[in-house]
């Protein structure tokens, strides 16, 4: 592979996962603030992430959490199998296995990495 090609794959890689990330941050209903929360930028920067305008940065930190926010999506869609009402109300309802909601968890680093490990065990075949 070529540094070009190597060049050309970081932006689409970016486009991508923004893309993802908008939408798994849509179908559970999350706001724009929430987003900006969970993702660890503006407000300003996702609304231009939503329009289209900008795209998420390959090995950034924002990158990582967008990653998790989509496996968070693709897992909790995968349990509720596709109803986003049912996934909306698990990620705003109170989970003791999590010791909070699941929204207040994944605003941080850490609580949105327990999310996806809550999720993952519940996916895994018995």
């Amino acid at each position: 592979m070529t540094n070009h090609a190597i060049n050309q794959s970081a932006p689409a890689r970016g486009a991508v996962l923004t893309k993802a990330a908008m939408r798994a941050g849509a179908r559970l209903g999350l706001s724009g603030k929430l987003l900006s929360d969970v993702l660890g930028l503006s407000e300003a920067q996702v609304s231009r992430m939503r329009n289209g305008e900008a795209d998420l940065g390959e090995n950034t930190k924002a990158f990582e959490l967008a990653a998790l926010l989509v496996r968070v999506f693709r897992s909790l869609d995968g349990i509720v199998g596709g109803d986003e009402t049912a996934a909306r109300a698990w990620i705003t309802s109170e989970n003791t296995a999590l010791g909070a909601r699941p929204i207040d968890r994944m605003v941080s680093i850490q609580g949105l990495a327990d999310v996806v490990t809550y999720l993952d065990a519940r996916r895994a075949p018995i």
